[in-house]
């Protein structure tokens, strides 16, 4: 799947993005008004507007760099690493690193359900990070040789566990018990 490239921004909208995106992962994307980014970004809501358009764009270019900055940040640590199997695995330790900075779950799943409205653009956004999740499982499985999309599903459900079940459940060995179990799922495929 192709990678999201976000747009090149003004200083301003540079700005207003920067502090959009720490107060929406930081306190929800409905607690945060227009005026607490203006304030906090040092401009007007109508430098914001004129920028971004609506809160409702604002917060589809959150989750649209967010998701950029990951897949980027996943690809550039799984390319050095030799062979699909151990890119599986290695990409459950790439997201316990990045949990590190990450301390309130994942921005796509927290957007989600804050999102009630289905059209919401934002929406989609998660949705693809997470097809895209599913692909690369699946293209790694297929370069093992294992043709199995079920067992892609089993390690996006694990690496997705994993991050609720630390955030939520408090459970700091839940990243390294999903990678334990990926790894039981690839030897009993053979891998």
């Amino acid at each position: 799947m192709p990678t999201v490239t976000p747009p090149r921004l003004t200083p301003a909208a540079r700005r207003v993005l920067d502090v959009a995106s720490t107060l929406f992962y930081e306190r929800g994307i409905n607690t945060v008004g227009m005026d607490l980014i203006a304030a906090t970004a040092k401009v007007t809501k109508k430098t914001i507007y004129d920028r971004f358009g609506s809160k409702e764009a604002l917060v589809t270019a959150y989750l649209s760099e967010r998701d950029h900055t990951w897949r980027r940040h996943l690809d550039a640590q799984l390319a050095d690493i030799p062979g699909p199997r151990a890119k599986i695995l290695a990409s459950f330790d790439v997201l316990a690193a990045w949990m590190g900075d990450n301390y309130r779950g994942c921005a796509m799943v927290n957007a989600y359900a804050e999102l009630a409205d289905p059209t919401h653009p934002a929406r989609a956004v998660s949705t693809d990070q997470k097809k895209w999740l599913k692909n690369l499982f699946t293209d790694l499985l297929t370069q093992a040789g294992i043709n199995d999309e079920h067992l892609a599903v089993q390690l996006v459900m694990l690496h997705e566990g994993s991050v609720v079940a630390a955030y939520v459940g408090g459970m700091t060995t839940a990243v390294a018990a999903a990678r334990q179990a990926a790894a039981t799922l690839l030897d009993t495929h053979g891998e």
